[in-house]
């Protein structure tokens, strides 16, 4: 077992580590801050692997985007060091569900799909190739992941805006209520 090996595991363990105490935490800014060292763990074996592009793309994106935003939201709308109520258990058992379902689907698609070598020769890692690698719309272009990932985005976004929106009318309808 090698150097490489050694750091891969490791942090591969820290993935899934921060990712189960992300989930499983009943404080939700702590639960932001777990997934922030989840995904620079991921950031560190995209390193690992030599894509330092996609290293990168995961540090500005998800780690100085998405995270920044939801603990932004957390701090205006909720009080962060509150516990959250305990998880009610039909919808623990149907997260679970839908959890097994999602790995099943996704173990068929990985088993069912023909991974071919490709002959051709590789491409200089520059911006410019990956851009237009990227838009492009032949055989080896990455459209439709490009625009899997600006849906994930824009959802994103959109759950920090509702769950923004939700605490905020949850507080004016007590305000009132308070005053009658």
């Amino acid at each position: 077992m090698n150097a490489s090996t050694v750091i891969f595991y490791v942090l591969a363990i820290l993935v899934l580590t921060f990712g189960a105490m992300t989930v499983f935490t009943r404080k939700i800014f702590r639960a932001a801050i777990y997934l922030l060292f989840s995904l620079i763990s991921v950031a560190g074996i995209y390193l690992l692997w030599g894509m330092d592009f996609v290293a990168a793309l995961q540090i500005i994106i998800y780690v100085g985007g998405i995270v920044v935003l939801i603990i932004f939201s957390i701090l205006l709308t909720q009080r962060a060091g509150d516990k959250l109520p305990p998880p009610i258990k039909s919808r623990l058992l149907g997260a679970g569900i839908l959890s097994v379902a999602g790995l099943g689907f996704t173990s068929w698609i990985v088993y069912n799909y023909l991974f071919t070598s490709s002959n051709l020769p590789a491409i200089e890692p520059s911006v410019h190739n990956i851009g237009k690698q990227m838009l492009n719309y032949t055989q080896f272009g990455y459209v439709f992941p490009f625009e899997v990932i600006n849906i994930l985005l824009l959802a994103a976004l959109v759950g920090s805006i509702v769950i923004a929106m939700k605490k905020k009318e949850e507080k004016s309808t007590n305000d009132t209520n308070q005053t009658k």
